[in-house]
């Protein structure tokens, strides 16, 4: 079960300058983590009005709202949640998600997600990282299948998030977009924040958190109108290929909330599927490579767009 409860305080002059998800983590007594979560969310305001990233600096008697989504049940195991396990030892855990599974608890959903199912398998990361999102230290989008890293151990927890910030974890991923991209490849380099029109969704926008996105272009498909892509993260944003996708014209196939079509391959979802993670075991230093082939259902959708009678492949 989750309850809402909004806090509202009035900045005190000892916080004045403060980042806007430090203070929110010492006033709602959550982790940085979690407050840079409600502020992504739209769950926080200043003065009424919505910050746009978390490093905004508050001011003396500014009034601050929360509006914090509390899980009253501490996370279960659940068994009967299918986990999908690629690798483990005694350090990290690697899953391939299914699509349609949510990662951990929040935002409505509070049961069911990887985390109840990778408890009941491996029941000591619940002291590890987050307790409502233990051993997690990287998401995928609801809709979006593939490689996923869990820590196993605090320390390893620790490397792996270090991995994150560094910027040296190896993730790929494919994707189908709508729209023929002309360019062989490129670089996306746009900053990202939240939408001003709708808070659940991400969008270019000048002061947001830098991001980086690069793509390869694999096969064209004109009769259709859509291209297969290759996307390698250089950071990990909230939505980054998905909103950076769709900022150059070419959402998704599948993704509605950015806009993508289905152009003829009735997905239940979007065509975005993380088919590569590289990484350094967080114990031996070791570089661990892990491929997971498309899901299923993409499969089934690539098969309808390389169907001759339906779609003519070119090169460059």
């Amino acid at each position: 079960m989750a309850e809402e409860r909004t806090i509202t305080e009035s900045i005190p002059a000892a916080l004045h300058g403060e980042r806007v998800d430090r203070v929110v983590a010492l006033v709602a007594e959550v982790s940085r983590r979690q407050a840079c979560d409600l502020i992504e969310l739209g769950r926080v305001s200043l003065d009424g009005v919505l910050p746009d990233k978390p490093s905004v600096r508050v001011s003396t008697d500014a009034t601050l709202q929360i509006d914090v989504l509390e899980t009253t049940d501490a996370v279960t195991a659940d068994a009967d949640v299918d986990v999908s396990v690629v690798h483990v030892d005694d350090h990290v855990i690697v899953v391939n998600k299914a699509a349609d599974q949510v990662v951990h608890p929040g935002s409505g959903v509070h049961e069911s997600t990887l985390v109840h199912g990778l408890l009941a398998r491996f029941p000591e990361i619940a002291e590890v990282g987050d307790s409502d999102r233990p051993g997690i230290v990287h998401r995928l989008d609801r809709g979006t299948s593939g490689l996923l890293m869990v820590a196993r151990t605090s320390s390893a927890y620790e490397s792996l998030v270090a991995q994150l910030a560094e910027r040296t974890v190896s993730r790929t991923y494919r994707a189908v977009v709508g729209g023929i991209v002309e360019s062989s490849g490129g670089l996306i380099d746009a900053p990202l924040g939240r939408d001003r029109r709708d808070a659940t969704r991400r969008a270019v926008v000048a002061d947001g958190r830098p991001a980086r996105t690069r793509y390869q272009v694999e096969t064209r498909f004109p009769n259709v109108e859509c291209t297969e892509l290759t996307c390698r993260l250089e950071t990990g944003r909230t939505h980054q290929i998905r909103a950076h996708l769709a900022a150059i014209g070419h959402p998704v196939a599948g993704d509605h909330r950015y806009g993508g079509q289905d152009h003829g391959m009735d997905l239940s979802r979007p065509f975005l599927h993380a088919v590569h993670l590289g990484f350094e075991h967080p114990a031996t230093g070791e570089t661990l490579r892990f491929d997971a082939p498309l899901a299923d259902d993409l499969v089934a959708a690539l098969g309808w767009l390389q169907t001759d009678s339906r779609a003519a492949p070119v090169a460059d």
